[in-house]
């Protein structure tokens, strides 16, 4: 069984996804947990939210194989999957009832610290830990900040997954397989026609698998850090820029909005199914670019992921401008 085969495990664990997500949906309905249109939201109908516990218990389930296949990575799967259960927990709690953003942000933060001291205790780089804990709260929160439209969160985190899964040796690929197993299973009832949003539990959640998957990835090769996060820079880049105009203008960031260059794109007329697939493309050039990158020595990688950050960081201006007026 150690001999998996990554691709049949990627289509063996969508069908649990695909199967939870139904579930979730029927749960979602019998309970009225509805996200309704409003003037901050880009959906016109009711919609069940918390389809997103499908990804989390299809990365647990995940995780326990692992474990079970592999006896002396119990422990750390075991710290990495407590991290996940808080993450998802706060975010299933918020959308059954709202809490305060302090408390998710200081549970995020907890689960934060746990990715942090694996990285830490794994290569003694305290520096290299607290960048992950820096990432990994960011990421937790920009993933929930992006989750506005039919397919943008888990699309985008497939193809993340996947892009680092091929960076990695095995069985370490094998995490970010899990991972985009859950989304691809979940993509079909959220996109191009969502007939459940993902929710809080699991656009936090994703959040920290992908911050989980960079993590891994800085500590099993190579490859620098910030090549290491090239797959989800379109994300960092609207989100974090967004944000940064927002606190710098005075308004209360934390707050629902659509002012995110993906929302006002809808806004100004554009499908839901288009934007999204704007994202997946910078998605995959992203993949590309890393691929690329491998073949540099780590400044190179460096600087390539630096500039690539510049490009999206121009490309997010100019259409901010031309946006400007939704």
């Amino acid at each position: 069984m150690r001999d998996i085969q990554p691709w049949l495990a990627l289509l063996a664990l969508a069908l649990v996804s695909a199967v939870l997500t139904w579930l979730a949906r029927r749960y979602a309905l019998r309970r009225q947990l509805l996200d309704h249109p409003g003037e901050r939201r880009s959906h016109h109908v009711a919609t069940p939210r918390g389809g997103g516990i499908a990804i989390v218990v299809t990365a647990l389930v995940g995780l326990a194989a692992g474990a079970l296949l592999y006896p002396a990575a119990a422990a750390h799967l075991a710290i990495f999957a407590a991290g996940l259960v808080l993450v998802a927990g706060i975010g299933w709690w918020d959308d059954h009832r709202p809490l305060p953003a302090v408390r998710r942000l200081l549970v995020h933060m907890l689960a934060s610290v746990l990715l942090a001291g694996l990285v830490w205790q794994a290569t003694g780089n305290a520096l290299q830990a607290v960048l992950l804990f820096l990432v990994a709260t960011a990421l937790v929160n920009l993933w929930n900040f992006m989750d506005g439209i039919n397919g943008i969160a888990s699309g985008y985190a497939l193809v993340g997954a996947l892009s680092l899964a091929t960076v990695m040796p095995m069985p370490f690929a094998l995490l970010a397989v899990v991972v985009a197993a859950g989304c691809l299973g979940f993509l079909p009832f959220n996109f191009p026609r969502a007939r459940i949003f993902m929710g809080d539990v699991g656009s936090g959640a994703l959040g920290y698998l992908m911050a989980a998957l960079a993590g891994l990835a800085s500590v099993v090769t190579s490859i620098h850090w910030l090549a290491l996060l090239i797959p989800l820079s379109a994300f960092i880049v609207d989100a974090g820029f967004t944000l940064s105009s927002r606190m710098l203008s005075g308004q209360r960031w934390m707050e629902p909005h659509t002012q995110h260059v993906y929302q006002r794109a809808v806004k100004a007329g554009w499908s839901h199914t288009q934007v999204t697939g704007v994202y997946i493309l910078l998605g995959l050039v992203g993949a590309a670019v890393l691929a690329l990158s491998v073949r540099l020595v780590p400044l190179q990688q460096a600087g390539l992921a630096l500039a690539w950050g510049a490009l999206l960081a121009c490309l997010w201006a100019v259409m901010r401008v031309r946006l400007r007026n939704y």
